[in-house]
């Protein structure tokens, strides 16, 4: 059954974790592991710091869980988890490059074996690393099988934006597709 539609036992556990049920917190990671290692994934382009971010989203989880407010669908409250510590990742990954800047060799080494990993990705994944943030994380959502209307409520933004978004995204994808053919 999708994710996305059936709320109401997610609600109720998320509501007996808050309590302290443990059973309750270990189902509702069953439930959404796949899920939120899938859509981190796509927001971050790579399977290992898609791993390292849904261990950490993981972690933080039991202590997040006591700011949800029972009113929202949990899937909904997750997936902005999700997509608000990609974000913090990449404010991260960006200091730490800035700072990173002319450490030499060690730097240059970095950097090449980023790029060959960069490379055994698929293309869809790492054309989606060139998107603007926004486009890229609502384009996630989308290929996540949510509805524009879903994504929307995620990020926070109207039906309307989400379909604009998935517009530019597709324009830009095909533009690069076309730079790429007609290298």
């Amino acid at each position: 059954m999708d994710m996305l539609r059936d709320t109401s036992q997610d609600e109720e556990l998320a509501e007996r974790a808050i309590g302290g049920d443990g059973g309750a917190f270990a189902a509702l990671l069953a439930r959404h592991y796949d899920r939120v290692f899938g859509l981190a994934y796509r927001l971050t382009g790579g399977r290992a710091e898609a791993e390292d971010l849904t261990q950490d989203i993981c972690a933080a989880l039991p202590a997040k869980l006591q700011r949800y407010d029972a009113r929202a669908r949990f899937t909904t409250w997750l997936y902005r988890v999700v997509v608000n510590a990609a974000h913090d990742r990449r404010r991260r990954g960006a200091a730490h490059a800035r700072a990173a800047q002319g450490w030499g060799d060690w730097e240059v080494a970095r950097q090449a074996a980023d790029a060959e990993t960069a490379e055994r990705i698929d293309w869809l994944t790492r054309a989606m690393r060139a998107l603007p943030d926004d486009l890229r994380d609502t384009l996630a959502l989308v290929l996540d099988d949510m509805t524009h209307a879903e994504a929307g409520e995620v990020l926070d933004i109207s039906e309307g934006t989400v379909s604009w978004r998935i517009s530019q995204a597709k324009k830009r994808l095909r533009t690069l597709k076309e730079k790429e053919d007609g290298a």
